[in-house]
């Protein structure tokens, strides 16, 4: 990851990154992940995969938006509070002025045939987009039957509790503590491969 320089002209840059980034996110947080990734891992290389992928698993474990989270932690991350600052704006203000002009239509036209149909064509697409986004992450989440264990049984327990997430997401925490000391113990080898050596 090339280390930049922070300046005036690197936090508009930042700000100007997620303000494109937002209007294009229909379906919400989850649908902006490739989006995001693609942005600030592929075209500015402000993060590498790892990084990306720790910064996607913590806000899951954090309150609020998805979205506006994982834009303050990236900006956090390249420029400090001044760059989640400058992130967090640039994500929410496309939003905002968004909401409010659609908001101010609604009434009329939430019924309108060409808007129901629209809508019902952009739905499976947000599917896409996130299904999309689940499979880049495992690629580098998933290094071992172990991680896939894990996987296998949170979504199980998710979609009979979805109220458990919170639960979920620690007892995944401490149940990779436990296996990695355990391993650590009986001097196998333990799979915490960065992204960056992984193909």
């Amino acid at each position: 990851m090339e280390k930049k320089r922070i300046n005036f002209k690197f936090i508009l840059e930042i700000f100007f990154s997620f303000f494109k980034i937002s209007p294009l996110s229909f379906g919400g947080g989850f649908a902006m992940i490739p989006i995001m990734e693609e942005e600030v891992v592929h075209k500015k290389k402000w993060v590498n995969k790892e990084q990306i992928i720790d910064i996607f698993a913590i806000i899951q474990s954090l309150p609020g938006a998805i979205a506006v989270n994982a834009a303050s932690l990236v900006g956090y991350q390249v420029a400090g509070i001044v760059g989640a600052i400058a992130a967090f704006l640039g994500v929410i203000l496309p939003t905002f002025a968004i909401m409010v002009i659609f908001g101010a239509m609604l009434i009329t036209y939430q019924h309108n045939f060409y808007v129901q149909a629209a809508l019902q064509g952009i739905r499976p697409v947000v599917v896409a987009m996130i299904a999309s986004a689940a499979f880049k992450m495992s690629k580098v989440s998933l290094i071992d039957k172990t991680c896939l264990a894990i996987t296998a049984l949170s979504i199980v327990t998710l979609l009979y509790h979805k109220s458990l997430i919170f639960v979920v997401i620690v007892s995944g925490a401490i149940l990779g503590i436990v296996l990695v000391n355990i391993r650590i113990k009986l001097n196998r080898p333990v799979s915490l491969v960065k992204a960056s050596e992984r193909k």
